[in-house]
């Protein structure tokens, strides 16, 4: 027997199938916000731990919005009873934040729908009432819905609702997705949380047989400048190892905007295990591998880095230490943001929501150790498994797929924002919509620095079936910040030979450095990738070799923007001359400003590793004024800098002072850019 509190004409509405956003203004809404109670939770085993994984099918998945409709199927975001089939009733009592006199209940029966026998809702006294029984349900012929009860407006603010299920009447396992309340008959409706904007520049692109096969082309990863993509291709005829597994492949950007024909990648990076790629440096020389390469040729779990060297070949693979890592999960996905500082990982530990969560690592103050991995927390991480994580050369977007959120298919990419430093504070997630996500697999989304083009791999209109590597073009409101693209060589000031070197930015104000890099060992190159809107030092530092900083200023800059300027190291050598460029001083005064610390801290490093190096400090003015208060002022200023490398622990006796005032300018012109270069300390080496 079925009891109604409504008409006919509104009982035909509980079938309706919801898949478009709900109007807001039309109707007020509650999902669910607590648990009170439920019968039995169904309980996932991880298969390497053998441990029940703590939030996937529990109770606490029915909380706020659905996560799997407007789609149908399994999920893990849902709540699902202990056992199916199970003769005695099961039931899940959730609450609401605000209590509210209802007109419509919906539930989400995501998967195997039809088992609802009772509807209970509770007023603010707790007493219950009964709006709803049919003890002869039966299993439907859809996959899922969002089932409505309608009812008079009721006289009471319904503060929970319970539902029961005969889950003995509908083989499989039942699973609700949410439960909403509702002050409307307007049929409560799922939504997919989809980007603003969702115009694209381009239909998606399939790159072509020179790039794509009829064998899995996955983890694309394209060079911060676009000129090349690498990517992990499966089972292909060319790859090393008997049953040939998975390798990393390349392909260069020809000047045609298409890609050249896929080169394997060769040893030591690939093996006759699986290899695969994740992120490669804005300046092409350093590349993240899964696992760690071990001496008898097999892998393990983990993380190795490999560098090119001199002869344009990869280094071996030595392995990335991460303090506290643990990884219970089979898979695993890195990134490394372009500033080499920071390290996103898929992995799943204690703490983890799902299969595998997204956590963040931070580089230690060695530069070679990691932090312990911190959960990026719930607002990004879901029941489902979290994978592919990309962080855009802004430092601030981060893309990543998942299927623990309501999207088009079995995996959907999203796009969040941090919000702040803690890296756990995050925007709501956003679908990228119907032109990116399909209704396959689609993941492993790549941007390069200048934004112009985003590769992901998917499954959709794939050549043989299998992945593929997409590309297009997305619109503005999708994209990550623009950043400024610095590149040059770096150059032995003498010879003007390239040499290799480690690239350093600080942010010029504060000292703090926020990023590193390598010059190319052959050639010199180096690429760094800056965040707009601050001022950096930009320096080469080699051993044997004394530093000049270069100013990059990008305040005002609100555009994507490529800088060219090479680096010069001036070796250390009796007679050689550096021009220390950010040794700032008070107007009219020798008061050093904090802005100079950070360089005149990199020269006296450089004399405690040349313990025999004696220096002489020049100071110079600029040409307009008295002379010989400006001769004063020359002197003065080369004694302030004496005293503060003498404070830093470097000996006096070391370091011989001159103040030349107007008389060697670098410049004669009146405007104020020529007069700053005439304001300046030099370096004058007397003995190495």
């Amino acid at each position: 027997m079925m009891y109604l509190l409504n008409t006919k004409k509104t009982w035909l509405l509980f079938l309706i199938i919801v898949i478009t956003h709900f109007n807001t203004k039309a109707q007020k809404v509650q999902w669910a916000s607590k648990v009170i109670g439920v019968s039995s939770e169904r309980k996932e085993i991880n298969g390497d731990t053998k441990s029940p994984e703590p939030h996937q099918y529990r109770a606490e998945q029915t909380l706020g919005i659905p996560n799997k409709l407007p789609a149908f199927g399994d999920s893990k975001c849902a709540w699902s009873p202990s056992r199916r089939s199970n003769p005695i009733p099961e039931w899940i009592k959730v609450g609401f934040a605000n209590p509210m006199q209802i007109r419509q209940v919906a539930i989400a029966e995501n998967h195997n729908p039809g088992a609802i026998t009772h509807i209970y809702v509770y007023d603010e006294a707790d007493r219950e009432h009964l709006l709803y029984r049919n003890e002869n349900v039966a299993a439907l012929r859809v996959r899922g819905r969002i089932y409505h009860f309608f009812v008079k407006k009721t006289a009471f603010k319904v503060k929970s609702v319970k539902v029961v299920l005969s889950t003995a009447q509908v083989r499989g396992f039942n699973q609700i997705d949410a439960i909403a309340i509702s002050d409307s008959n307007d049929p409560v409706k799922a939504k997919i949380n989809l980007a603003k904007k969702l115009d694209v520049k381009s239909k998606p692109l399939n790159l072509g047989t020179n790039v794509n096969s009829s064998f899995d082309e996955i983890s694309p990863v394209v060079a911060p400048d676009g000129s090349a993509i690498y990517f992990t291709r499966a089972k292909h005829p060319q790859n090393i190892g008997k049953e040939h597994k998975q390798d990393v492949w390349y392909s260069k950007l020809r000047p045609d905007y298409n890609f050249g024909p896929a080169k394997n990648l060769g040893p030591p990076i690939n093996t006759e295990h699986h290899n695969s790629s994740f992120s490669i440096s804005p300046d092409g020389n350093t590349m993240l591998l899964n696992n760690v390469y071990r001496p008898d040729g097999k892998l393990e779990k983990g993380l190795s880095i490999t560098r090119r060297g001199s002869d344009g070949n990869w280094s071996k693979p030595r392995a990335v230490k991460i303090d506290g890592y643990r990884n219970l999960n089979k898979y695993s996905e890195f990134c490394l943001s372009p500033n080499g500082k920071v390290l996103l990982m898929t992995i799943q530990q204690t703490d983890t929501k799902g299969g595998k969560d997204i956590y963040v690592s931070f580089l230690n103050s060695d530069g070679r150790t990691w932090s312990k991995p911190r959960n990026l927390g719930t607002k990004v991480n879901t029941a489902e498994s979290e994978t592919s994580p990309f962080l855009a050369a802004d430092g601030v977007t981060l893309y990543y797929s998942t299927s623990g959120f309501s999207g088009f298919g079995s995996n959907d990419i999203y796009v969040t924002r941090r919000l702040d430093n803690s890296w756990t504070n995050w925007s709501t997630p956003k679908n990228l919509g119907p032109e990116i996500n399909t209704d396959k697999w689609d993941a492993y989304f790549s941007i390069p620095a200048k934004a112009d083009f985003a590769y992901y791999i998917t499954y959709h209109k794939s050549i043989a079936g299998s992945g593929d590597i997409f590309r297009v073009s997305l619109s503005d409101s999708n994209k990550p910040k623009p950043v400024a693209l610095v590149k040059g060589r770096v150059f032995n000031a003498k010879t003007k030979q390239p040499i290799s070197a480690e690239i350093d930015y600080e942010i010029l104000a504060t000292g703090k450095n926020v990023g590193k890099g390598n010059s190319n060992p052959k050639t010199g190159e180096y690429k760094v990738v800056l965040p707009l809107e601050q001022e950096y030092a930009l320096l080469a530092e080699a051993k044997g070799f004394l530093s000049v900083d270069t100013v990059i200023n990008l305040k005002g800059i609100n555009k994507y923007t490529e800088i060219v300027t090479d680096l010069y190291l001036v070796p250390i050598e009796e007679g050689a001359t550096v021009r220390l460029n950010n040794i700032f001083f008070s107007r009219n005064s020798a008061r050093l400003l904090p802005e100079s610390y950070p360089e005149l801290n990199r020269l006296s490093k450089a004399m405690e590793e040349n313990p025999t190096m004696k220096i002489r400090l020049e100071g110079h003015t600029e040409i307009y004024g008295n002379k010989k208060a400006l001769m004063d002022l020359s002197k003065r200023r080369v004694k302030s800098v004496q005293k503060y490398l003498s404070e830093k622990g470097i000996n006096s006796k070391r370091i011989k002072l001159k103040g030349y005032g107007a008389r060697r300018p670098l410049s004669v012109k009146k405007d104020q850019k020529s007069r700053a270069l005439n304001r300046r300390v030099e370096v004058r080496i007397l003995a190495k």
